[in-house]
């Protein structure tokens, strides 16, 4: 295939390339005036030895069509066109191509010759670099926030925004533990423990209630005071302290950027652009460290202060499309007080809390209520509401999945009935031997992986179902997961004292709603628990066995904590029934 470019030498401007005729092994004969331009031979990985004249040259065809090198594609923006291989086409686009055949480079590779022979009609991409004018340029960097323009707040607004809402927060700002009065002469010690108690309380805030985060605020404070002592933590340790508060990756994050923080031996970072290199912690969380720790001035945009601003403007967008939010960080950073940042996005944040709220926000008490589109809106339209601001997003579906959860609980060294329990008799002696011997009793607890859905967190043996299934075919797949894990097998390594299905439960994740089946499983292990120790070699799963005193203090998660209380409930009642003397029938004779 021969190229000649005719028309404007400025070649380093325009790539042409006949993706579909050429394939990897064909050599292309270019001749171009600019050759010698580093950025055709950069881009197109050219290697001209003699510029200006024709050279052959392998040249290896782009894998997509119409997508440029990465090269090419950093520097500019590139227009895509198919054109028809006639010689009045090809001279309007400045490009005349003519075709030559390669059949003879072509022998010996079949397959090659077989797809050369497919090609029954040339098809040519020309890719053409935009050239843009000083104008263009401008209203391209503008189109990206043309809506800001329309959204934005005047120096005015701006202005008295800031002084009502920081006056407000003066005033009305909750008493909590992580907001600590902060001076001027405050040493670098004291604003890298403050920073610490700030990232604590942010990452602790996210998708949970400020009351139920408080405890846990002082309770892991009080244990890890400092960024060093909390680097030294275990990760077992650290889900311990988090269990309950959900969303356990964040506790991992925490440890990890604390280590990572310790190691770097730099002290605790400074500036928005050095916090968000710490594992963790995203625009959200650093902009609020930064603000508030360090006084820099850089917003925060969580849920609260979309809905205000959203508001303020009337911005009826999707609040959770990426482009929207992108401009409401910029919407943020106009209202920003240059003197106290940290001061004014805490109060951002308040007014959603408190006063702006999705479904009942008090406009009466609200400071910015006379800067308030939707506001304004509704008194003159009483149809639009000022909760219609911003749009509702429609829930994604949630995924449904079903589990069955088996409580393993392994008597001590007293023998007990064999054999599963059908008879209502051997039911109530098992659970009145079990009650007998459970100070002696431990729980089998598997360790989850470390990736995924509560990762590293510990729980009883479970497996996930194909959907919903009956009891015969959950206790089937239970006791393959226990043989192939624990080697626990009735018929050889344990006996069942006691076994029993107490009940079910649904269990809502932010995106799965996992139906639970519990059973409670009671084994005497015929080679006494040393048989555990010796499987622990073969298997890779970590697992333990703790007495009821230590599960009932340990750190577990909501769902495993419901379904402890569902089985100790199902012991209470059922031994207070067996317990309970029954009367004693008398028999009464006729008289005839």
């Amino acid at each position: 295939m021969h190229i000649v470019r005719h028309g404007n030498p400025s070649a380093s401007q325009r790539v042409v390339r006949a993706l579909d005729s050429v394939v990897p092994t064909t050599k292309i004969k270019l001749s171009l005036p600019s050759l010698a331009d580093p950025w055709w031979q950069r881009s197109c990985g050219l290697k001209v030895a003699n510029p200006g004249l024709a050279q052959s040259t392998a040249l290896t065809p782009w894998p997509v069509l119409g997508c440029p090198p990465p090269r090419v594609a950093r520097r500019s923006r590139f227009e895509f066109a198919k054109v028809a291989a006639s010689p009045s086409a090809l001279e309007e686009s400045g490009f005349c191509i003519c075709f030559s055949s390669m059949k003879n480079e072509m022998e010996g590779n079949k397959k090659q010759k077989q797809k050369q022979k497919k090609k029954t009609t040339a098809k040519v991409v020309v890719v053409e670099r935009r050239r843009l004018t000083k104008k263009q340029k401008e209203e391209e960097e503008e189109k990206d926030i043309e809506d800001i323009v329309k959204w934005g707040f005047s120096g005015d607004e701006t202005h008295k925004i800031r002084e009502s809402l920081l006056e407000w927060y003066d005033q009305n700002k909750r008493d909590l533990p992580w907001r600590t009065n902060k001076s001027e002469s405050e040493d670098e010690m004291e604003k890298e423990m403050g920073a610490y108690g700030v990232w604590v309380s942010e990452v602790m805030l996210q998708q949970t209630r400020v009351q139920t985060v408080i405890e846990y605020y002082n309770r892991w404070m009080e244990k890890w005071p400092t960024l060093q002592h909390l680097s030294q933590a275990s990760l077992e340790e650290v889900n311990e302290m988090w269990a309950g508060l959900g969303y356990y990756r964040r506790a991992r994050f925490l440890l990890e950027g604390a280590r990572m923080i310790v190691a770097e031996g730099s002290g605790f970072p400074k500036t928005v652009s050095a916090l968000q290199k710490i594992r963790g912690i995203g625009d959200y969380t650093a902009g609020a460290i930064a603000s508030i720790a360090f006084k820099e001035v850089v917003p925060v945009v969580d849920g609260n202060v979309i809905r205000v601003i959203a508001r303020l403007r009337a911005i009826s967008a999707n609040p959770k499309d990426s482009v929207t939010i992108k401009k409401l960080w910029k919407l943020a950073a106009q209202l920003v007080d240059p003197i106290r940042p940290g001061d004014f996005n805490q109060a951002l944040m308040e007014l959603g809390a408190t006063v702006c709220t999705p479904l009942n926000p008090s406009c009466s008490s609200c400071p910015a209520s006379g800067h308030c589109r939707a506001l304004s809106i509704f008194r003159h339209d009483s149809s639009v509401l000022v909760t219609d601001f911003p749009v509702k997003v429609v829930k994604i579906k949630q995924r449904e999945d079903f589990s069955a959860v088996c409580v393993v609980e392994l008597l001590g060294d007293q023998k007990t009935l064999e054999g599963s329990q059908t008879d209502s008799r051997e039911l109530l002696g098992g659970l009145k031997k079990l009650e007998g011997s459970q100070t002696n009793n431990r729980f089998l607890l598997v360790k989850r992986p470390d990736e995924g859905l509560l990762a590293g967190l510990w729980e009883f043996p479970s497996v996930l179902l194909d959907g919903e299934a009956d009891l015969a075919s959950r206790r089937k797949a239970i006791d393959y997961f226990l043989k192939s894990k624990f080697g626990l097998d009735p018929k050889e390594t344990c006996d069942i004292a006691f076994r029993k299905s107490v009940g079910e439960f649904v269990h809502i994740f932010s995106h799965i709603r996992l139906k639970i089946y519990v059973e409670l499983l009671v084994l005497h292990l015929k080679g006494g628990r040393n048989h555990l120790f010796r499987m622990q070699d073969k298997e890779t799963m970590p697992w333990k066995y703790v007495d009821g005193k230590a599960l009932s203090s340990m750190g577990l998660t909501s769902s495993v904590r419901k379904v402890y209380t569902m089985v100790q409930k199902f012991k209470q009642e059922n031994l207070s029934f067996s317990l309970t003397p029954s009367k004693k029938r008398t028999r009464t004779t006729r008289t005839k």
